[in-house]
């Protein structure tokens, strides 16, 4: 089988950290996003996986050389010259996603994490005999979506409706699909909304089901949306994988540290915490809600909470960062310093405090 992701573009709402390397590679839970996905699609027959790219295509070929052989899964590039939608390359990988078997294909928004239940979705198209399969998750409050309205026997998608000001449903589309070769046949080489334009036209005709996706689901594009993924991606953990969590007198809650990353005497961390490879943590330090990713140093006694830290930055003694500051990578916060939501761009250096939302340049 093949499988599609929809790499997309710049990023810019998960800036800093895209700014150093494109959003899919940007750490979740101590592996790149996408990795995830990958990982996850190898165990129900994925051969080849179709990255859909339009920046910087070169950076993401030359990370998973070394994953394709691991994972024993093909690694490409689709490269879109223009922006071209959620439909639009699809038509551009025409010839690389179809090869002849009529066996359908994934696609995945590269932003999503949830449990992947593709064995279940594979089950449940092969079931139904439609041309598509779309995943839904549900949500509290519809009306900021579009919400699919669906036949609940079956799965039959019957229409669709952008942000409904009535309650019409609770189900939106989750970014994850499985599609027969024949999706392709409606699709022309332009920039095309999948969701708005070409699932429509398949409900219309009766053809189109949906999967309600089991367990949790996020988009993780932005900040405050990663730092809540990563709360249910680790409750997620703890109820499939416990062992995979970090235990001990120092943790509270659900906690992933990497195997090489040192932790001082006296700490506290967690809730909700990732702390990834090479880190070092130094004694009385207080860690809940936050992303640590690689090579982060955290001084003596300072203290982060729903935030993220960047790759190969230090943190000093008894500094305090709070309210979803998002450190790029390489920066130096100082001794003492508080930060109060600030953003900071990559190799910068903050000996002053930061006590209001802003983006240091």
């Amino acid at each position: 089988m093949k499988a599609l992701i929809l790499v997309g573009g710049f990023g810019t709402r998960l800036r800093p950290l895209t700014l150093s390397v494109p959003k899919p590679l940007v750490d979740f839970a101590n592996k790149p996003m996408i990795l995830h996905q990958i990982e996850a699609l190898k165990p129900v027959g994925v051969t080849e996986v179709i990255l859909a790219i339009n920046y910087r295509p070169e950076v993401m070929l030359n990370f998973f050389k070394e994953f394709e052989e691991k994972l024993g899964v093909k690694i490409t590039c689709s490269q879109e010259m223009e922006t071209m939608g959620t439909a639009g390359p699809l038509a551009l990988a025409r010839d690389m996603l179809v090869d002849g078997s009529g066996e359908p294909f994934f696609v995945l928004n590269s932003d999503v994490v949830s449990e992947y239940r593709f064995a279940e979705l594979i089950a449940f198209h092969n079931s139904h005999g439609g041309e598509a399969t779309i995943m839904v998750t549900k949500v509290d409050e519809p009306s900021k979506y579009g919400v699919v309205v669906m036949e609940e026997e079956t799965g039959r998608v019957e229409r669709f409706v952008e942000k409904p000001k009535i309650f019409v449903g609770n189900k939106i589309n989750a970014g994850i699909y499985l599609l027969n070769p024949s999706v392709l046949d409606r699709i022309e080489l332009k920039p095309t909304s999948i969701e708005k334009e070409i699932f429509p036209k398949i409900a219309s005709d009766q053809r189109l089901y949906a999967m309600v996706l089991p367990g949790f689901w996020m988009d993780i594009g932005q900040p405050r949306d990663y730092i809540t993924g990563l709360r249910l991606y680790l409750d997620s953990l703890r109820k499939n994988s416990p062992s995979k969590l970090s235990k001990g007198t120092h943790v509270l809650g659900n906690v992933l540290v990497h195997e090489s990353a040192i932790i001082g005497d006296g700490c506290l961390i967690g809730p909700d915490v990732a702390v990834g490879p090479g880190c070092v943590i130094e004694p009385g330090v207080r860690l809940s809600r936050c992303s640590i990713m690689k090579g982060v140093k955290i001084k003596k006694h300072a203290c982060i909470s729903n935030s993220i830290i960047g790759w190969h930055s230090t943190v000093g003694q008894w500094a305090r960062i709070d309210n979803m500051t998002i450190l790029g990578e390489d920066v130096h916060v100082g001794d003492e310093v508080y930060t109060n939501g600030g953003v900071v761009l990559p190799h910068k250096e903050i000996k002053s405090n930061i006590l209001k939302p802003e983006i240091v340049m």
